[in-house]
């Protein structure tokens, strides 16, 4: 009669773990499709007006953009793999994890790369068109490419001097860690990591100093794009915070995997949301929403070219309310 009940509890909360598990599981793939369809609508907007495309802070943004959404999505595939315990052939894992560590520099790069330009254009306004040129422009995206490639690259070598040749016919559950069996490979990883946000941080904090210092200075008509720039670094400032935070997350979970595996599974999804998806969403909302020629193309791409349909249509209901409210006074 025991060993009835104990049975029956086991199979409530097995069903009890099920329901929330999908729960979760159909939350995040509602959050990773809203924010990929925004991201998706801003670089359709970017791609069809020539202005941003000529502009050095609207082209970062774009690569932003783009490298979020892959990232997100490949980010969630993998999320769904390790919760399902998928096996992959090991040759494909590798390419995708390699692919995903570069882009998750990359944005964290991209961003101190937006804080400089527009350190450039508020502390160096007469020589933000001599810097901000089109051949500069390509060097940049080269060293953001080139700096974001140098841990995946190293990871890879590293992994494949360690393992075996057969191993790489083999099959299991995806994920980076797969590629960190040593511990030196790990330790290094590591040390690369901190040593390279550490810069973004000392660059971030320049910017940010700079530009308040410039706020202060600044006359009444450029004090408010001052301090909307200064706004926009201490909003790059919290995403880097995130990004750094994505990277230490996997050693944090790892603790909690040994303890407990509810546990475990509840914190991974709760760092896949606010480590990956969040920072994610800044992007749109600093550059997107809050830049104004680029929020009135936007709107115009999203409404299919309607808005200024229902502009003329809410002055004429203002224009035909107006004398009925002035007879009746």
């Amino acid at each position: 009669m025991q060993n009835s009940v104990n049975s029956s509890l086991d199979i409530n909360q097995l069903m009890n773990f099920s329901r929330i598990f999908m729960q979760k599981v159909m939350m995040v793939q509602i959050l990773v499709g809203i924010f990929f369809y925004v991201n998706c609508l801003m670089i359709f907007t970017f791609l069809k007006k020539n202005m941003f495309r000529e502009d050095t802070r609207y082209i970062l943004f774009a690569q932003t953009l783009l490298v979020d959404s892959v990232l997100m999505v490949i980010s969630d595939v993998m999320l769904i793999w390790n919760n399902y315990m998928y096996l992959i052939h090991m040759i494909p894992c590798i390419i995708i994890c390699t692919i995903v560590t570069a882009f998750t520099i990359c944005t964290p790069l991209t961003l101190v790369a937006m804080c400089l330009e527009r350190y450039v254009a508020i502390c160096m306004p007469l020589r933000h068109a001599d810097i901000s040129t089109s051949r500069n422009r390509f060097f940049g995206l080269l060293i953001i490419w080139g700096i974001s490639s140098i841990v995946p690259l190293f990871t890879l070598v590293a992994y494949l001097s360690v393992v075996p040749p057969s191993s790489l016919f083999s099959y299991d559950v995806c994920s980076v860690e797969l590629m960190l069996g040593e511990e030196w490979q790990a330790q290094t990883r590591v040390t690369i990591l901190q040593l390279l946000f550490l810069l973004m941080i000392i660059i971030i904090v320049f910017t940010y100093i700079k530009i308040m210092t410039a706020a202060r200075a600044a006359s009444s008509d450029n004090k408010k794009s001052t301090n909307k720039s200064l706004r926009t670094v201490i909003l790059h400032a919290f995403q880097l915070f995130l990004c750094i935070m994505q990277f230490l997350s996997p050693y944090i979970e790892m603790v909690f995997l040994k303890i407990n595996v509810s546990v475990y599974g509840h914190l991974r999804y709760a760092d896949f949301v606010i480590f990956i998806i969040a920072p994610r969403c800044l992007s749109p909302l600093i550059y997107g929403l809050r830049d104004e020629k680029f929020f009135h193309a936007l709107k115009h791409h999203a409404l299919c070219g309607l808005d200024r349909f229902f502009s003329t249509l809410f002055k004429f209901n203002q224009w035909k309310i107006r004398p009925i409210q002035t007879k009746a006074l």
